[in-house]
């Protein structure tokens, strides 16, 4: 959530958010009416409570007469300190629920529009010439069957579309992919962590998860708990309520987590292959730091995806994401995306979000400096999501005869290997 001080004081600024998100914009105004009712009751129980307790001890020292009438007068304002509880938590209730559903205040440097309204930035990697080199390339679902790497049709028969087995080579590929990232980020000073699948409610609302994006999220009805999309959900609570000293930030984590997504509205997206799936490991970096270092940390963030998949040896492309598909919590973002061959397209790899004071101020997470506690700022950046990176490796570093290159990075972790060699016609 956004900082009501600075609602009340520049609205004009949220408002333009709103708009630029393609968000309702009337929200801000329905939030500063709300805030205000919330004071001005406050100040009116505050003073009917003062006057509660100056009666109080009038009361006692009253004589005989005097007494009956304090005691009726008494009863009154008992009665109306009541009333003006009731409307203060009423208002306060209702500022925090019109508050919940404000997304972050975007970056004024973020590009305005929707999806295809993105900024690139950067392109990296040369694009091979299938043509020049005299074959067509397979997709990767082709070469997961020649490899013996990727089986969908069990996968559907077990769970249903968009389920899949990795095999063989495939999940030796996946686990080489997740050494090598936890590696990178280790060697980067991040630390390791193995996060759960499972959050309670305030956790996934904490991180913005169950506003726009609550569609798209598994929930366990009997036990009230959800399936978590991102290891952003459990390393952004991993210090939920809690007061974090200052000498102690920047605090970098790797989480590594199996993730699940209903994908819902994707129907007839990327149906084919293992894309865009229910269920995905991910290794995420995740930051805490101080406000005013925030937009440091984004570079930081992206200079760490662009060393991956640099690493990798894969063609890509860094964008600036337009406002209205930057999620709630997110001040601005940037995707790293690889091309994919077969779809002649850049697709997204990585991403990584500065969520600014969104996510602490509703995880209530602060930062001690002295005698001054206030909220930190959480960053969150993709390093490895292991099927689409698996789709971007078969696809651009296959060879005419179906076996795959390995990048040197992953070949420690592949026993040494330099070519997945096929298994089948």
């Amino acid at each position: 959530m956004i900082d009501l001080r600075l609602l009340r004081e520049d609205p004009d600024r949220a408002r333009a958010s709103q708009r630029a998100r393609g968000e309702d914009v009337a929200l801000v105004d329905s939030l500063l009416s709300a805030d205000e009712r919330r004071r001005s009751s406050g100040v009116r129980f505050d003073e009917l409570r003062a006057e509660q307790r100056a009666l109080g001890k009038l009361i006692p020292k009253a004589s005989a007469d005097e007494k009956a009438e304090l005691l009726k007068k008494a009863s009154q304002l008992a009665a109306d300190v009541k009333a003006a509880d009731a409307e203060r938590d009423a208002a306060d209730a209702e500022t925090q629920e019109l508050l919940q559903r404000l997304g972050n205040l975007v970056h004024p440097d973020v590009p305005v529009g929707g999806e295809e309204d993105f900024v690139t930035l950067e392109t990296h990697g040369a694009i091979r010439d299938f043509g020049a080199e005299g074959f067509e390339p397979k997709d990767h679902l082709e070469l997961g069957k020649i490899l013996g790497a990727i089986d969908v049709e069990r996968g559907a028969k077990v769970s249903g579309s968009r389920f899949y087995f990795l095999t063989g080579v495939g999940a030796l590929l996946e686990l080489a992919l997740v050494n090598a990232a936890i590696a990178q980020a280790t060697a980067a000073g991040f630390t390791p962590m193995l996060t759960p699948a499972l959050v309670r409610p305030q956790s996934m609302a904490g991180t913005g998860f169950l506003g726009q994006a609550a569609q798209d999220v598994y929930h366990l009805d009997k036990d009230d708990l959800y399936l978590v999309g991102t290891s952003e959900v459990p390393l952004a609570a991993y210090h939920m309520d809690e007061i974090i000293d200052a000498e102690k930030l920047p605090l970098r984590y790797a989480g590594f987590s199996p993730c699940f997504r209903r994908e819902a509205g994707s129907h007839g997206k990327d149906t084919k292959g293992i894309f865009r799936v229910h269920q995905f490991d991910k290794v995420e970096m995740f930051s805490y730091v101080k406000p005013e270092d925030s937009q440091a940390e984004h570079q930081r963030l992206l200079a760490w995806e662009k060393q991956w998949l640099s690493s990798l040896e894969l063609p890509f492309r860094v964008i600036d994401v337009a406002t209205g598909d930057l999620g709630s919590s997110a001040a601005r973002k940037f995707d790293c995306e690889a091309w994919i061959p077969t779809q002649g397209k850049y697709r997204e790899l990585t991403s990584t979000s500065d969520c600014t004071e969104f996510q602490s101020r509703r995880l209530s997470i602060r930062v001690r400096e002295g005698k001054q506690v206030r909220p930190l700022a959480t960053l969150n950046g993709t390093l490895c999501a292991v099927p689409r990176t698996i789709v971007a490796i078969l696809e651009n570093h296959q060879q005419a005869d179906g076996s795959v290159y390995v990048p040197e990075v992953l070949r420690p972790y592949l026993g040494g290997r330099e070519i997945l060699e096929p298994v089948a016609k």
